[in-house]
């Protein structure tokens, strides 16, 4: 076999058994319904999951099926529309658990594969190259994400929340997103900002924003700063930062 193919199965070995199938269910017309589907990966002993946002939105059931077929039900410990990320957890065994890497290491070009759950087929696996770095994306809650990864790994809907790997099998970004219309255009949240999110998730439940802002009124201004002033200049503008 080919070191390239070797190289490409090495890796997929090391975090196969971590990437899961996430199905959720909602009510409809009083019975609990499937309601879609999509990915997300292990990355602690303790059965915490990344995935996206828009996997788990709105479900009132999540079910997670692992590699060799077990089922089990997941609860959410937190969810950031603003990341499109979400953290679920599930009490179990029979996993192993992803090696998250660092996405500030990456290159243009440089090889990646994405494992998930395209339309439902399970444990799907495709490869490409990162095409871009630093990208920004608008998620579903009209946040500019920053620091996206742009690859040419085939991604359809239900790879959502599976993990972007390296040949050396760490995780370097959560498959989140395609273009409509577009081949050979897929975006992935890097695992640096996930990292910072999922901090606060599972401390918090929830991410903790700071917002900076302005707020303009026109006052008069005094006498004394008139003076160097045209005299139609009677009124100035006072900026408020907070």
């Amino acid at each position: 076999m080919d070191v390239f193919s070797q190289m490409i199965i090495g890796a997929v070995n090391q975090v196969k058994n971590s990437v899961v199938k996430i199905d959720t269910y909602k009510t409809a017309q009083g019975k609990l319904r499937p309601a879609g589907s999509g990915s997300g990966f292990i990355f602690s002993s303790d059965g915490l999951i990344f995935t996206n946002h828009h996997v788990v939105q709105g479900a009132e059931k999540i079910m997670v099926s692992l590699l060799n077929e077990n089922e089990i039900e997941a609860t959410v410990v937190g969810k950031d529309p603003d990341t499109d990320l979400a953290i679920l957890k599930i009490y179990t065994d029979g996993f192993s658990t992803a090696r998250l890497g660092d996405a500030s290491n990456l290159q243009i070009g440089q090889f990646v594969i994405a494992i998930g759950n395209p339309l439902g087929y399970q444990h799907t696996v495709t490869t490409g190259v990162v095409s871009a770095l630093g990208r920004s994306m608008r998620t579903q809650s009209g946040r500019i994400v920053d620091n996206v990864i742009q690859s040419d790994a085939a991604l359809n809907p239900g790879n959502s929340g599976g993990p972007m790997i390296t040949t050396d099998g760490e995780v370097v970004g959560v498959n989140t997103a395609i273009i409509n219309g577009a081949q050979g255009i897929s975006f992935s949240v890097d695992i640096n900002t996930a990292k910072e999110v999922a901090t606060q998730l599972i401390k918090n439940g929830k991410v903790f924003k700071a917002y900076l802002g302005f707020m303009l009124q026109e006052v008069p201004l005094q006498t004394k700063v008139l003076r160097p002033l045209p005299p139609s200049e009677s009124k100035g503008t006072l900026r408020h930062q907070h």
